[in-house]
């Protein structure tokens, strides 16, 4: 019987089985949903209102097409079957790149500002993953801006054991060595609006062989389904990356 029960046990779907199997079962309904909503658009006989309730539906479905794809990421990443190409990058580089096109909160008057040293951070990586990465975590911390305000992404290199890394340091300006001085806490990528973007930028970060985090909360509740309210906590990353050739 203990033979059976571990063949039972080895017979399993794994996680990323089960996601691959959600992803696919998803996206054929999505298919159709989204074919229907295009040929309705089409139909000369409704009206404003109607058509406008019909993009409405449209963007609805069309987001959860965005949701499946993160999952679908999330998955591969699960199965080790994302393939990173390994090219010479440098970090800061990317950083400032990234920033550019990022314009998450400006209506609210919440501004990204970046600081440190604009090149000497060279690693080997996927520039393309990383840039999403970046973008999704710097589009999670403005929208946690209460109003107006600057968010500051400070880069530094460190050298730690003759290991260099860029550690990029992304918080409220006036808080940025405040977050870099607490202890680390597993990033707080659990946000509502944004989907799994936050899931699949940590790991593509882990993939690189960095990591990021968050401050830990000064006010830990006493519910563990309860989220802290320190807004260090959930304003801030701190994200770190290995660099092959650290600037001079």
């Amino acid at each position: 019987m203990e033979g059976l029960n571990s063949h039972v046990e080895s017979r399993k779907p794994t996680v990323h089985r089960l996601i691959s199997i959600a992803v696919h079962d998803l996206r054929t309904p999505l298919g159709v949903v989204s074919g229907y909503l295009r040929m309705l658009k089409g139909d000369r006989s409704l009206n404003d209102r109607q058509l406008k309730l019909i993009d409405e539906a449209e963007k609805s479905c069309a987001r959860t097409v965005e949701l499946v794809a993160e999952l679908s990421e999330v998955g591969k990443f699960e199965a080790g079957k994302v393939r990173l190409k390994r090219l010479p990058i440098d970090a800061f580089t990317l950083v400032d790149e990234v920033a550019a096109l990022v314009h998450e909160a400006r209506d609210r008057g919440v501004r990204l500002e970046v600081r440190g040293p604009a090149t000497g951070a060279t690693m080997s990586g996927d520039a393309t993953l990383l840039r999403t990465a970046l973008g999704a975590i710097f589009r999670a911390l403005l929208r946690e801006q209460p109003g107006k305000s600057t968010v500051v992404a400070e880069r530094r290199i460190e050298q730690v054991d003759g290991r260099a890394s860029a550690v990029l340091i992304v918080a409220d300006d006036g808080s940025v060595q405040a977050a870099y001085d607490r202890q680390p806490e597993p990033f707080h990528e659990k946000r509502g609006g944004i989907g799994l973007s936050l899931a699949v930028a940590r790991r593509v970060v882990e993939a690189h062989g960095g990591r990021v985090w968050s401050p830990r909360p000064l006010d830990e509740p006493d519910d563990p389904e309860l989220d802290p309210k320190d807004p260090l906590w959930r304003g801030s990353a701190i994200i770190s990356l290995p660099i092959t050739e650290p600037a001079r």
